[in-house]
């Protein structure tokens, strides 16, 4: 595992720059499980988990939030029977940030507490 999870997010605005492409493709290299999506022209970060249950799930769920509030940056998390789908990209730019990646891959260290 790359130490990508144990980077610091940082404060972004809407000036803040976008991953390029080539940093994008370095990037999702320490996190192969996510896949890049364009969802309304917005760059988009998503993977889905699979639980054997809705309160493995759900835990993971409230897992994810408190690791999202501590960085202020909140992510779409669709929580069902057996499986969270969870979704990172910046508001404030209408993309993906360093950010993003920083917190999939906590996301990542989520999964395998």
């Amino acid at each position: 595992m790359s130490d990508l999870h144990q980077q610091k997010c940082e404060a972004c605005n809407a000036n803040a720059p976008k991953v390029s492409d080539a940093e994008l493709a370095e990037l999702m290299r320490a996190i192969p499980d996510w896949t890049p999506v364009v969802r309304d022209g917005v760059m988009q970060l998503e993977r889905q988990f699979k639980f054997k249950n809705f309160k493995l799930a759900l835990a993971f769920t409230n897992r994810v939030a408190d690791i999202a509030e501590a960085e202020f940056h909140h992510p779409t998390l669709i929580t069902e029977w057996g499986k969270v789908t969870v979704v990172w990209w910046t508001h404030a730019i209408q993309g993906l940030h360093k950010n993003d990646f920083i917190m999939a891959a906590r996301t990542d260290t989520v999964l395998a507490e």
